[in-house]
């Protein structure tokens, strides 16, 4: 059978083939890109990722979701309780003499018990009347509850124990074990020692992040920052609520990755080469190394005259991992909450596709020839 009609079909198609700028494919190349950005009219700006580079782009403002919450310092509190508002006292009297006036005969001692003190910070006494206790430590209160019945009863001996109200507890929402109120045992209490007494961080959290409420303001900081900088370990204030709670930010993937998606962040900074690791890589027959892109969208304040920011709002990041100076840069580059991470196609996809298109064809000849 001749099969050089069928040969010149083939060689025919090869030509119309390679003849085309570029096949259809999942993802743009990376040349597409660059074309683009030289355009007149390019509506972004495209910046190479070098070791020149990271130190002006690392003092761009920041984007994407990103909050920006303070978080108080560690300090060294006092290994004493002070009373507060709410706080409940047990109070024990005793008295030997024959004609007191708080204890008889048969019984020398008295307890006043879950004594509250009032919001003015005074607790009554009988025969006494009120005693302003607020802001003392209970060893304190007990000295002055003394004092105070020695004027009518010289004999009498006080004994004083506190039970933490609201304003001497603390609150541990969520994202631990045993979430509930906990009371302060001391002005030495800090944020781990609240989540060791809540039985530790819940293992399903994603980078969790602690969120601090004290009166109207939020304080925030990394379970991983505060675990490495013991300075970051801040003494707690009755009345406040601690929370955590997993990392919300998180990036995008697009192109020849090992999959288009939203991933989020699974440490404080995450850097280009990281979003490959996270993102499953490229697909190796696919993706062009030397096109790994990071676009970025700022806000319009960013490009103005006179702030240190890029030429337009719209910046596309392009990264050349075959390079050493690329995957150093790669290593420091640091993903933004929001950006798109693609991947583009490598332009030898488009070899490879005529490749399989001739090594197809041929196939059918040598069936063809084998009738």
């Amino acid at each position: 059978m001749n099969i050089l009609p069928k040969i010149f079909v083939a060689l025919a198609l090869v030509s119309v083939l390679t003849s085309c700028s570029r096949l259809p494919g999942g993802a743009p190349a990376s040349e597409e890109i660059l074309k683009e950005a030289n355009a007149e009219t390019a509506q972004f700006a495209l910046y190479s990722v070098t070791r020149a580079f990271l130190p002006t782009v690392a003092q761009w403002p920041a984007t994407g979701k990103q909050e920006h919450l303070g978080w108080i310092s560690a300090s060294q509190g006092a290994r004493s309780q002070i009373i507060q508002p709410g706080d409940s006292l047990n109070v024990r009297i005793w008295d030997s003499s024959d004609n007191s006036l708080l204890t008889t005969t048969e019984q020398k001692e008295i307890q006043l018990t879950d004594v509250e003190v009032a919001s003015n910070g005074s607790i009554f006494m009988p025969y006494v009347g009120n005693v302003s206790v607020i802001g003392l430590t209970p060893d304190l209160a007990r000295e002055e509850l003394q004092t105070s019945f020695e004027m009518i009863v010289p004999s009498a001996q006080v004994q004083l124990s506190m039970t933490e109200g609201r304003n001497n507890s603390v609150d541990l929402v969520s994202g631990v074990l045993q979430p509930g109120t906990y009371p302060m045992p001391d002005r030495n209490y800090s944020v781990l020692g609240l989540i060791s007494a809540g039985g530790g961080i819940s293992s399903n959290l994603n980078n969790p992040q602690i969120r601090l409420m004290r009166g109207g303001s939020i304080y925030g900081t990394s379970v991983d920052k505060l675990l490495n900088n013991p300075s970051l370990d801040t003494l707690l204030r009755g009345g406040d609520r601690v929370f955590l709670e997993e990392d919300e930010r998180y990036f995008l993937s697009f192109g020849a990755t090992g999959k288009e998606d939203l991933y989020t962040f699974t440490k404080d900074d995450v850097s280009a080469m990281d979003a490959v690791a996270i993102m499953g890589g490229f697909q190796d027959n696919k993706a062009d190394p030397k096109g790994l892109l990071v676009l970025r969208e700022y806000p319009a304040s960013a490009s103005r005259a006179g702030v240190r920011g890029p030429r337009q709002s719209r910046v596309v990041f392009s990264l050349d991992l075959t390079t050493a100076d690329g995957l150093f840069s790669a290593r420091r580059f640091q993903i933004n909450p929001d950006d798109l991470v693609m991947a583009t196609e490598s332009p030898i996809n488009d070899a490879l596709t005529v490749s399989n298109v001739i090594g197809n064809f041929f196939g059918v000849f040598s069936a063809a020839g084998n009738i």
